[in-house]
This record gives C-alpha cells, structure tokens and sequence, in this order.
C-alpha cells in the first residue's frame, strides 16, 4: 500500500527557510514521478515542483523558481522540498504526491493524474 507522510512544515517570518520532507512507503520510489503541490484557503491546489527519475530534471513553478528546490534520496525513500526566501504568498497546505512514470515524463505530468497524496504540512509566512 502507498503511504506517503509529509512533514517540516511550521510558521516562519518572511525571508525565513522551511525543508519538507515526504517519507514514502509502500512502492519502488525510482519508478514513480514524485511532486510537491500546495492549496492556499479559497484557491485550487497547485503544481509547485516536480523531480525527473534518475535525471537530474526539476520542473519549478514560476513563483517558486529561484527559492526552491526539490531533490530526493531514494535510499531513505524520502523527497524533500527547500523552500527559501520565503514570502507570505507561499502560506498553504503542502502535499506530496507520487504516480506511477509508465515511462512518461515526470517533470510534465499534469496534477490531475497523480494518484498519491499525502496528508499534507502547513506551512504558515507572516509578514
């Protein structure tokens, strides 16, 4: 069965640094496309970065480019997400997620066919 647990997410001051984590279980972490998203209150749930299988691809969404950064260790089954610089606008509800690759590109799937979810980890900017 699939698990997927999140955590490292808290309430920070602007400019502040948080690393998620997302401790998956269950399946061979090399054969999934893995992703972090986030949903703010009242918006719809969003792709923030998305990581290639063995590589070294990333996919950032716009606002996070240059402040974030994805990466994985496949020993420890774990994916993580480096959020820096960060900004009251990164306030949401962090989730990873995992879908199977079927040989298709990670860094390109769209949030919808992503089967995985985790519980999710609030993460809190003030100002």
């Amino acid at each position: 069965q699939v698990q997927l647990v999140e955590s490292g997410g808290g309430s920070v001051q602007a400019g502040g640094s948080l690393r998620l984590s997302c401790a998956a279980s269950g399946y061979t972490v090399s054969t999934y496309c893995m992703g972090w998203f986030r949903q703010a209150p009242g918006k719809e749930r969003e792709g923030v970065a998305a990581i290639g299988i063995g590589d070294g691809s990333a996919y950032y969404a716009d606002p996070v480019k240059g402040r974030f950064t994805i990466s994985q260790d496949n020993a420890k089954k774990t994916l993580y997400l480096q959020m820096n610089s960060l900004k009251p606008e990164d306030t949401a509800m962090y989730y990873c997620a995992a879908e199977r690759s079927s040989g298709r590109s990670c860094i390109s799937l769209p949030i919808y066919v992503y089967e995985y979810w985790g519980q999710g980890t609030q993460v809190t900017v003030s100002s």
